[in-house]
């Protein structure tokens, strides 16, 4: 049996659970040779995916640090074809009131005219998915553990609906677990699906910062909720470092009028 170029990438994703590293050493040196019965793994598979040899599979994501060989994924792939239609917003798995009422007022306020980009982590990602489904928006979650791995179990309701109405998105296939270097990993790919990143909440060791630095590094727009001076957050800091500053839906669309150059 011969393989395509894209059977063989998927094969080797899926041989070695979504590890860049190692599907890229498996590329350069032709490491094909027991990949067949991981292809038939995955046309057992009920996701779909894309690969970055597929048609669908977007120019800009190309550009991405370590760009995702293959991208599987249930719902409506279509979503990230316009950059220029998807905002990110993240923040701390520990939110207090303060981050998740700002979440829901901005999120809610911009969800008809932007999708939603999170990592459907407890937390603020949770608050933008839930509040851009609330206003009939479309939302995308790109998951640090496989495709088919709900993390965390409590989001189970959650990940259904985004499966169904939405889109739900990992490099890693079926039941691969996630590790402690998937999730800051998977932030690159969050940072890279839209033209800008919000931040509503976030702590001086969070992930949220990794999404930061990728944002910052691909030249996305970041904008930040202000804090007041006696609650912990790093935002005020990022707005000091020339995040714009946001307090509502209202002032994020004023940016992307402005300064949304997709």
């Amino acid at each position: 049996m011969k393989l395509s170029s894209e059977e063989a990438i998927v094969g080797m994703a899926i041989k070695y659970e979504g590890d860049w590293n190692k599907i890229y050493s498996g590329v350069v040196n032709h490491d094909d040779g027991d990949l067949e019965q991981y292809v038939e793994a995955v046309k057992r598979m009920k996701c779909k995916y894309i690969t970055i040899l597929s048609p669908e599979y977007p120019d800009y994501l190309k550009q991405c640090f370590k760009p995702p060989f293959v991208l599987f994924y249930y719902g409506d792939i279509s979503l990230i074809s316009n950059i220029g239609k998807n905002i990110a917003v993240v923040g701390s798995r520990s939110c207090t009131d303060y981050g998740i009422e700002a979440t829901r007022d901005i999120v809610t306020g911009i969800a008809k005219e932007y999708n939603i980009v999170s990592g459907m982590a407890v937390g603020i990602d949770t608050v933008a998915h839930e509040s851009a489904i609330e206003v009939g928006g479309k939302t995308i979650a790109v998951l640090g553990s496989g495709i088919d791995y709900v993390w965390p179990p409590t989001n189970i309701a959650l990940y259904q609906q985004l499966k169904k109405e939405h889109l739900v998105v990992s490099e890693y296939p079926g039941m691969t677990p996630p590790r402690i270097d998937t999730f800051p990993f998977r932030n690159r790919i969050i940072a890279m699906l839209a033209n800008s990143t919000i931040v509503t909440e976030a702590y001086k060791r969070s992930g949220t910062l990794t999404t930061v630095m990728f944002t910052l590094e691909y030249g996305r727009n970041l904008l930040c909720v202000p804090y007041p001076r006696n609650l912990e957050s790093e935002c005020n800091r990022l707005i000091a470092g020339g995040a714009y500053l946001i307090e509502n839906s209202k002032d994020v669309l004023e940016i992307m009028r402005l300064d949304n150059h997709f």
